[in-house]
């Protein structure tokens, strides 16, 4: 009862967050960040009323599954951005980009820490500085997306940006599986070959390939369905499959098999809308019935975010510097790319601004750093505050430069006018 009545109230304070800083013009997923934070154990959780926001950690974890479940939703749907017809268009320009500010990200970000280490080693280490440095690659696609659709942007900004934000996560395991290998080989003094080259490897062809069966077999099943609430049905689960069994880890000899859940949702996704004719149908119906699940899963994420990094002195100096040099590496990484595949002034000038949130993935990686020796709670410290900062931050950049770039378009004074002439009817009716 407890852990409903929880949820219950997640859902309703986020939801009245964006009523309260709604004068402010802030997007909602930070209305529903700000929120979790509320809610969390840092604010009123600590209070430890049962059902009253959450009071620990424990806690969160127990709701991971939301969490898992949402992202699957948000790959799933980040997936419908790789339409053939599409990528003829913007594909060359989209791998391109995609590929370039994640390297520059990473590379600047480990200029900057190994230098730290160089200038001060006592507070931080040379393989905790490269872990940092694999992390920076990660952008969140959770926030991106919530923001283009409260917003319904569209334009040429948005049309590179989904298919980057997706391709992140390739890249970005790449990026990580390499340096943490280095890392740790610098720590134990011993190269492994395999978790440095096999393991990434494996997790994205693996992944790649367990997306692609679930799309074809997704795309089989709707045939044998002519009502539009079964074909949803259908499709929700099959994300719920496709998440499930990307949890999976099996261990073969001195490799390990496992997969990424964001990938293979998004590679079902990219297979389902290209091989079924109503999969654009399908798939926005979808998106609807997982919006009261992207509520919750934003509020649990603010929850999440622990303010007592702020404690700590030295993460927070070097989470100033890794924010900093993150953004100019994907500012920079994105701005010097686009121009290169002769992308439009608007992307050029814009584009990277919209790559700064990050959270999941990262944090993600954050769980396995945690096991470097030594340095993992450092690690955890830095990323935990960078976080904060760009998830809180995030968003609200992404909005502004998609609306300088003319992809979020204000709404039309023939629109608000009538909006308000129907709600003055109602209010009419009810007297």
């Amino acid at each position: 009862m407890s852990e409903l009545l929880s949820l219950s109230v997640a859902m309703f304070a986020g939801l009245m967050m964006t009523r309260l800083l709604g004068k402010l013009k802030l997007p909602d997923v930070t209305s529903y960040l700000i929120a979790g934070v509320l809610i969390g154990p840092c604010c009123i959780g600590a209070l430890h009323i049962p059902g009253l926001g959450f009071g620990s950690a424990e806690e969160l974890e127990g709701l991971n599954l939301i969490s898992l479940v949402a992202l699957g939703f948000i790959a799933f749907s980040i997936g419908n951005e790789f339409r053939l017809s599409q990528l003829r268009e913007t594909g060359k320009q989209a791998l391109v980009i995609g590929v370039l500010q994640a390297v520059a990200a990473t590379l600047l970000v480990d200029a900057a820490l190994l230098l730290v280490c160089l200038v001060a080693p006592q507070a931080l280490s040379v393989p905790a500085a490269i872990t940092l440095g694999a992390i920076a690659a990660a952008t969140a696609p959770a926030a991106t997306l919530m923001v283009v659709r409260q917003y319904k942007a569209k334009g040429p900004v948005t049309d590179l940006l989904l298919p980057i934000v997706a391709l992140d996560d390739a890249v970005g395991l790449v990026l990580f599986a390499v340096s943490f290998g280095i890392a740790k080989a610098l720590s134990a003094g011993a190269v492994d070959l395999i978790s440095i080259v096999v393991d990434p490897l494996i997790e994205i062809l693996g992944s790649l390939l367990l997306g692609t069966l679930a799309g074809i077999a997704l795309t089989e099943l709707e045939k044998l369905f002519h009502s539009n609430t079964n074909r949803l049905a259908m499709t929700i689960g099959f994300v719920f499959v496709t998440v499930a069994l990307s949890m999976l880890r099996i261990p073969a000899g001195p490799v390990m098999i496992s997969f990424s859940s964001l990938l293979v949702c998004m590679m079902m996704g990219s297979v389902f809308c290209n091989l079924c004719p109503l999969s654009e149908e399908i798939m926005s119906r979808a998106d609807k019935w997982s919006a009261p699940l992207m509520v919750l899963f934003f509020v649990i994420s603010g929850a999440e975010l622990e303010l007592g990094v702020f404690a700590k002195g030295s993460a927070v100096l070097i989470g100033l510097i890794y924010i900093l040099t993150r953004s100019a590496g994907k500012y920079l990484g994105a701005r010097e790319s686009a121009r290169l595949v002769h992308c439009s002034d608007k992307v050029i000038r814009y584009l990277g601004i919209t790559l700064l949130p990050q959270a999941g993935v990262a944090l993600g990686m954050c769980v396995t750093a945690a096991k470097l020796p030594g340095d993992g709670p450092m690690i955890r410290n830095i990323v935990l505050f960078a976080v904060l900062i760009y998830e809180l931050v995030g968003p609200l950049l992404t909005k502004w430069a998609l609306t300088k770039a003319g992809d979020i378009q204000p709404r039309s004074q023939e629109v608000l006018t009538r909006r308000a002439r129907k709600l003055a009817e109602a209010a009419a009716k009810n007297r």
